[in-house]
């Protein structure tokens, strides 16, 4: 299993956007009304962003690993990590199921769901191995007090208080993922308004999806831009 996880922690960059991608496969749909996934699957893809939010804008560490091997230079316990050893990992699975409830989709509910908790599984255990050889008893000691995966909230209005919020840091660190999933969520209100309402009616409301998907890649150029002419810094 730590094989496997330090194999995808490797190639994640190429693998998980497949799982995006297949949001769009057709199957048979799991609810006949098509606005109850939506609700359902916006309310948890949001819950899933704000984690991450409020995680990397506490304390960031080295999501990426070194040279795409899984990497550490010191053991994070503060901020959300007190509360929730993986957070920004919980973060992307809900906004995975999210996403996964919005389609619709019995394939991805039945089976990329599951298999996408599997990836981050084998992952996490290749990390925590990674990170167990590295602090040792420190590390065991944390596994002993924080949940691998369910946040317990117990305290979080004290670390809010304590910590400094970097917004900054959060704009820049964050800003493709969240355009990413946005716009594979507005794609995915089209498909189902499409499939509900017919191409008569979609065709009406297209230039508010239009203006949608604009605000949103506009939002993305100027933060990139922001970002890589350095005007914007995480610091």
């Amino acid at each position: 299993m730590v094989r496997l996880g330090n194999f995808l922690f490797h190639y994640r960059n190429f693998l998980f956007p497949v799982f995006y991608f297949l949001l769009f496969v057709p199957s048979i749909p799991v609810f006949d009304n098509p606005l109850v996934p939506i609700m359902i699957g916006l309310l948890i893809t949001i819950f899933g962003q704000s984690l991450r939010v409020l995680t990397i804008g506490l304390v960031y560490i080295i999501r990426g690993g070194k040279n795409r091997q899984i990497y550490a230079e010191g053991l994070v316990t503060e901020g959300i990590f007190t509360h929730c050893r993986n957070p920004l990992y919980a973060g992307n699975i809900l906004i995975i199921v999210g996403l996964g409830i919005m389609s619709n989709s019995l394939f991805f509910m039945a089976v990329m769901i599951p298999l996408f908790l599997f990836f981050y599984q084998a992952i996490v255990l290749a990390e925590e191995n990674f990170l167990r050889n590295k602090f040792g008893v420190d590390f065991d000691r944390y596994t002993q007090k924080v949940n691998r995966w369910i946040p317990d909230f117990n305290g979080i209005g004290h670390t809010l208080a304590s910590m400094k919020f970097h917004w900054n840091r959060v704009l820049i660190k964050e800003y493709t993922t969240t355009y990413i999933w946005m716009t594979g969520a507005v794609l995915l209100i089209i498909e189902k308004y499409y499939q509900v309402m017919g191409v008569e009616a979609l065709a009406q409301k297209m230039p508010i999806f239009g203006i949608m998907l604009i605000v949103l890649l506009t939002g993305y150029l100027f933060v990139r831009y922001m970002k890589k002419s350095k005007r914007w810094t995480d610091s």
